[in-house]
């Protein structure tokens, strides 16, 4: 496969069940292959969209000492700013070359998890910031709900199995930032090769060259959107749940040719978490005499934090 797939969620949203079946077996299949699909159909309004990004290249703007008040080392990375080369990819020392920001779940008052989740963090400068932030993370949450509900389908569970751990799960909505690159990098890039964490990831933002998704054949394919899609990848999370039957694929985000170091590049991710408490044991439906299973059981918190430490967000 040399093209990651397109597919429209508005064939499962749609009353005809062929239509349905037909969305169930194109992303399922694609999840399969090779882990990522462009999706059209989604929840985002495109006013939205651009409102967010004015807003998100007003904070990257603003002079380091203002972001940095925003940067809480007690945090993991969690909540607010990361300033630039904090995060590596597991396995590198090499920092990446991005600054970026965290929104977290918005959680019921009464909600179990309200004490678990760090309060998001308002930007005082931009009143609009965390307005657009939170409009948008609730529509990408929306949005990968029903594609959670297709996957459930497509693994002979119930539609709404993934619903009750998705629902108020430890999602994160990033802004990213890739500054202009003003030096030779030394073993550097945008982002070093890597498998997300989550359930899945749900990116606006790749309508240029820079993503770059690894095929089965090892070769670094380019993972481009048109302007009303998204790109939608599969997470180690659910990657482990499924014995691997769905992919978490790797992909990196690589350094523009040297006539384009002076732009900037901005990305959205929402990296869908379930709750803390999700058990990941591989799922009994996707285990047989041909896929034993290949992992330990583990709750999603145990996991995350696991990673968190392997990508340098949380100092052990």
């Amino acid at each position: 496969m040399q093209n990651i797939p397109n597919v429209d969620l508005g064939d499962f949203l749609s009353n005809d069940p062929q239509r349905k079946e037909k969305f169930v077996n194109e992303i399922g299949a694609a999840f399969e292959d090779i882990g990522f699909v462009a999706l059209k159909g989604h929840f985002l309004d495109q006013n939205l969209v651009e409102e967010l990004y004015a807003e998100i290249r007003n904070f990257f703007r603003l002079p380091l000492e203002s972001k940095q008040k925003y940067e809480d080392p007690n945090l993991g990375g969690q909540r607010g700013y990361v300033s630039f080369g904090k995060e590596h990819a597991k396995g590198r020392k090499e920092g990446d070359l991005k600054e970026f920001w965290h929104f977290g779940q918005y959680v019921y008052e009464d909600s179990k998890y309200a004490s678990e989740y760090p309060k998001n963090i308002d930007v005082e400068e931009l009143p609009r910031f965390n307005i657009a932030g939170k409009d948008a993370y609730q529509m990408l949450e929306k949005t990968g709900i029903y594609v959670l509900r297709a996957l459930a389908l497509r693994l002979g569970l119930d539609e709404f199995y993934f619903d009750k751990y998705a629902e108020q799960g430890n999602s994160i909505l990033r802004p990213i930032h890739y500054p202009p690159i003003t030096t030779e990098p030394e073993n550097a890039i945008r982002a070093a090769a890597h498998g997300d964490i989550n359930l899945i990831t749900l990116l606006m933002g790749a309508q240029g060259k820079g993503l770059q998704v690894q095929n089965h054949n090892g070769d670094w394919i380019d993972a481009i959107a048109q302007p009303d899609e998204l790109v939608i990848n599969v997470g180690d999370m659910l990657s482990r749940h499924t014995n691997n039957k769905l992919k978490s694929t790797i992909h990196q985000v690589v350094n523009p040719p040297r006539e384009l170091w002076g732009t900037s590049r901005y990305s959205i991710p929402f990296f869908m978490h379930p709750v803390s408490d999700m058990p990941l044991n591989c799922l009994e439906n996707c285990i047989d005499d041909a896929s034993p299973k290949q992992f330990e059981d583990i709750t999603a918190g145990d996991f995350l934090y696991e990673r968190l430490v392997e990508l340098g967000l949380i100092k052990k």
